[in-house]
């Protein structure tokens, strides 16, 4: 089979004549197969540059064609311009054209004038689509890999048509930005529109709707420095970065953005930047996520009691995510738990009925969930990816107003005033959704032991924050 591909200028009259030849060939040979690439002629230059380096060709004039020697897209044999291709089709078909000048001219102001509407259609089409845009930071981590394929689909943002996705990571290279995006394209998502990268702030957080923080770790200089040291150094890159995004957020992006703070490291502190940062959004706007602390106690509770992951429910993280949290098990409920008193499934026991040993919730269950975390990480020889996804999908679920309203999450925010805590910390407190807002749920029972550890936390915090500040003056 002849296969042709036939490329030139929507305004050229040669590529008008050898248009028309190239159809009359393809109604008299059952063999004879055409393609046509119209291109607008102020694109033309740079389109014709780009095909011929791609497949090292010369070539200078419009029109220029091509046979391909497998199916359309395939490595291509050059047949030259219009002269070539008459010439082509006088030896091998007995075929030839004489279009006189004036129809010629007149075919190709029509190949024009019907190029041109498509343009303007297609568009208007664009401008139409409102895509959502969300924003990812260190999209380089292994956390991206597990978000992304769950993050772009209907069941997480419902009556959205399109996604626009913006892959910044300010430590990561280029080249491994551009494997991502085209991993990200390939999986043909319905509701991906288009993906960006990023390896610099220029356009960060422009029109943001959705932005998800990761990025926290950054390599130490020195290895010859001690622990405070780099605690300093750290909180330094981490105040000067997040004061950074704040200001950038405030500018940039949509004034309902919503912002979620993840990961392993400061994430209190990174959020509470972001608010002092970021005066004209509302504060009820950034969260940090604790919903992967709840997950990997509910899962060692599971496993003591002999349930599913799934069947502990209302575990509450109350304080600073990244270090001095308390697991609350004052509203947990089990299910499908194989004790004396047994129900219908929708029947549960409080958590704390069943687990009688005080000593082991007050001591060993709060360090094991501390260190969960970490034996995943050393074993696996990455962060634990899978359950920190998790928990951000579950909270941008919520977000979008798919959850129950009895269902609790942990959240890191603005402390409530009721708590009797300073302002400006953000502590990790129990949350629940209603109609696509969070608010803080009201009748849990603050006892002295909690109150007091609330007070610790707050003042870490603080501490953490004036630490950060003090450095930023130097």
């Amino acid at each position: 089979m002849a296969q042709f591909v036939l490329a030139g200028k929507t305004d050229c009259p040669h590529y008008a004549k050898a248009e028309l030849l190239a159809d009359s060939l393809q109604r008299c040979l059952p063999n004879f197969k055409i393609h046509k690439i119209s291109v607008l002629p102020k694109a033309w230059k740079e389109w014709l540059e780009d095909t011929c380096k791609r497949n090292g060709w010369k070539h200078e004039q419009s029109p220029v064609i091509w046979r391909e020697l497998v199916n359309q897209g395939g490595k291509g044999m050059l047949l030259g311009g219009f002269s070539d291709f008459l010439e082509h089709c006088q030896d091998y078909y007995s075929i030839t054209s004489d279009m006189p000048s004036d129809v010629m001219l007149s075919v190709a102001s029509e190949n024009l004038a019907t190029k041109m509407n498509l343009f303007v259609e297609e568009q208007h089409r664009v401008s139409s689509i409102k895509p959502l845009h969300i924003w990812f930071s260190s999209a380089l981590s292994p956390t991206s890999h597990f978000l992304i394929p769950n993050l772009l689909s209907a069941e997480v943002f419902p009556n959205t048509s399109a996604i626009s996705l913006h892959l910044l990571d300010l430590e990561g290279k280029e080249e491994q930005l551009q494997w991502l995006r085209m991993e990200t394209e390939n999986m043909a998502l319905p509701l991906l529109y288009q993906v960006t990268t990023h390896t610099d702030l220029e356009h960060a957080f422009k029109e943001a709707d959705v932005i998800l923080l990761q990025d926290e770790c950054w390599s130490d200089d020195s290895n010859t420095e001690d622990e405070e040291e780099r605690k300093k150094k750290k909180l330094k890159r981490i105040s000067d970065r997040y004061r950074e995004y704040g200001q950038l957020i405030d500018t940039r992006a949509n004034k309902e953005v919503k912002v979620i703070v993840s990961g392993d490291s400061f994430v209190n502190l990174r959020c509470s930047l972001l608010l002092d940062n970021a005066r004209s959004i509302g504060s009820n706007q950034f969260v940090t996520v604790a919903t992967q602390l709840e997950n990997e106690a509910r899962a060692i509770i599971a496993k003591k009691l002999k349930v599913r992951t799934s069947d502990v429910t209302h575990v509450i993280v109350w304080g600073n995510i990244s270090d001095s949290f308390y697991i609350d098990l004052q509203r947990a409920k089990v299910f499908n738990y194989d004790g004396p008193i047994k129900g219908p499934a929708f029947f549960s026991l409080p958590a704390k009925n069943i687990l009688q040993e005080r000593k082991w919730l007050e001591t060993d269950f709060q360090e094991l969930v501390r260190c969960q975390r970490a034996a995943v990480a050393s074993k696996s020889c990455r962060v634990a990816a899978m359950s920190l996804t998790n928990g951000i999908l579950a909270v941008i679920k919520a977000w979008n107003g798919i959850c129950g309203p009895d269902e609790i999450f942990s959240l890191g925010v603005l402390c409530p005033g009721d708590y009797n805590l300073p302002e400006g910390i953000v502590l990790s407190v129990p949350v629940t959704f209603t109609d696509r807002k969070w608010s803080v749920l009201s009748d849990v029972t603050l006892e002295d032991d909690l109150k007091e550890r609330l007070q610790i936390a707050a003042r870490e915090l603080k501490q953490e924050k004036e630490l950060g500040s003090e450095n930023n003056e130097m």
